[in-house]
């Protein structure tokens, strides 16, 4: 078996208040293959989010390790966390976070900018094929604010992806959205999985989390539930639900 994208050992979190140390996470240990569909799912104000922050370097646990893809990511320099965030995790953020003054194709050739990947032609045909991915050629010239807030999140999918990572984190990326487009966006996530991406969700949708292949329920900072669940793979397909326009 390979090792684990994700491994999180005896994780602890907490925040300095006033003079006081409140705790957010309480030794949690948990792993995730590479390829997992993972939601984190729970009460508000319970630690999912700082959990997420601790995936992806945003944030520092107070004791214990985490590995993300082999790496002690826990360990190292702020400069060595920015750099392996543009290429070895992509985020997708509740309110999108495209940046209002580029096109929705240029806010995917970005992040490849940033990180000195591809060639200049290549980041072009990239971000086209990206936008294909999610449904948007169409859409490519056009700014974030002249599409639809599900647009504009498969927008944001999709620049998660433009450094081609192998982990894809997701922070209430449905939260912002009505039902039906929330399932045109899951759709997309489901479709990654099935194209080899590890995807790990933060949500408060209780239908989409049962959709999910595997739950990770936090209460007081801790696990308090790790169910694998049993998914109807007779929906209607990814492809079909994404050409819905959305």
């Amino acid at each position: 078996m390979q090792p684990p994208i994700i491994e999180a050992c005896n994780i602890i979190k907490t925040f300095r208040v006033g003079n006081a140390d409140v705790p957010v996470l309480d030794v949690l240990s948990f792993s995730i293959q590479a390829g997992e569909f993972v939601g984190i799912v729970g009460p508000s104000g319970n630690g999912k989010s700082t959990l997420l922050n601790l995936i992806t370097g945003i944030d520092r646990p107070t004791a214990g390790e985490m590995r993300v893809n082999g790496r002690p990511i826990h360990r190292m320099s702020e400069d060595q966390l920015a750099a392996w965030r543009s290429t070895d995790v992509g985020i997708v953020f509740q309110f999108f976070q495209l940046l209002p003054a580029l096109s929705l194709r240029k806010n995917i050739i970005l992040p490849m900018d940033i990180a000195g990947k591809y060639t200049p032609r290549e980041r072009r045909a990239r971000a086209m094929d990206l936008l294909t991915l999610v449904g948007l050629a169409d859409q490519a010239d056009k700014l974030p604010s002249m599409v639809s807030g599900g647009q504009q999140q498969r927008a944001a999918i999709a620049r998660a992806l433009a450094n081609d990572p192998p982990l894809l984190v997701g922070d209430e990326p449905t939260g912002n959205l009505d039902s039906q487009t929330a399932q045109h966006v899951f759709a997309l996530f489901d479709k990654l999985v099935a194209q080899g991406k590890t995807v790990l969700l933060v949500t408060h949708d209780q239908d989409l989390a049962q959709r999910v292949p595997r739950c990770l329920e936090i209460v007081n900072g801790r696990i308090a539930r790790d169910e694998r669940l049993t998914r109807d793979r007779t929906a209607p397909s990814t492809r079909s639900l994404v050409s819905a326009g959305v």
